[in-house]
C-alpha cells in the first residue's frame, strides 16, 4: 500500500498540536435585524395614521351645509394650532 502526500497529513497534525487550527469556523454569529431610517419613518407615519379618528359623516355634512349657507365661522386660533401640530409631525416624517 502506497500513501501519497503524507507531508500534508503531518502538517495538519502539527497545526493541531500547536493550536493553530482555524477556531473561527465553529463560532456562529447571532442573527441581527436593523431597520433602515426610511423604514422607521414609515412605521412612525403608519402609527400616526392609526391615531387619526374615523371620519364622522354627520359632522362633515353639518359643516358642509354651514359652508354652503355662508354661516360657517372659522376660528383663526384653531387653524394656527393645527398648523403648529402639523409642523411637529412633518419634522419626524
Amino acid at each position: 500500500m502506497k500513501i501519497n502526500k503524507t507531508n500534508k497529513i503531518f502538517q495538519i497534525y502539527e497545526n493541531m498540536k500547536n493550536g493553530r487550527l482555524n477556531s473561527n469556523k465553529n463560532v456562529s454569529k447571532k442573527d441581527e435585524f436593523k431597520a433602515s431610517e426610511k423604514a422607521l419613518d414609515y412605521q412612525f407615519a403608519i402609527n400616526k395614521l392609526k391615531e387619526v379618528p374615523e371620519i364622522r359623516k354627520e359632522r362633515v355634512e353639518r359643516i358642509k351645509a354651514q359652508v354652503q349657507s355662508g354661516n360657517y365661522n372659522v376660528e383663526g386660533k384653531k387653524i394656527a394650532e393645527k398648523i403648529i401640530e402639523g409642523l411637529h409631525f412633518d419634522k419626524r416624517v
